[in-house]
């Protein structure tokens, strides 16, 4: 859990924001533009052409996340 307090959506500039309803990348708020930038890496490793299918990247997240202990 993170300790830095979210930035409201609305103070997001609108160029910066991201569909986030998680609230994964939020935390970016303070620094919106590296909010923008992850999300589009995100969307980049995810979702671009590559050797691993999408049910093979979202397995190793997930293998990831529960190694990190991430409740997300």
């Amino acid at each position: 859990m993170a300790f830095i307090d979210y930035v409201p959506e609305d103070e997001v500039p609108e160029a910066d924001r991201v569909p986030d309803h998680d609230n994964i990348l939020r935390i970016h708020g303070v620094h919106s533009r590296t909010m923008r930038q992850h999300f589009d890496l995100y969307r980049e490793l995810m979702y671009s052409r590559g050797p691993l299918s999408r049910e093979q990247r979202e397995m190793i997240a997930v293998v990831v996340s529960a190694a990190n202990e991430c409740h997300y």
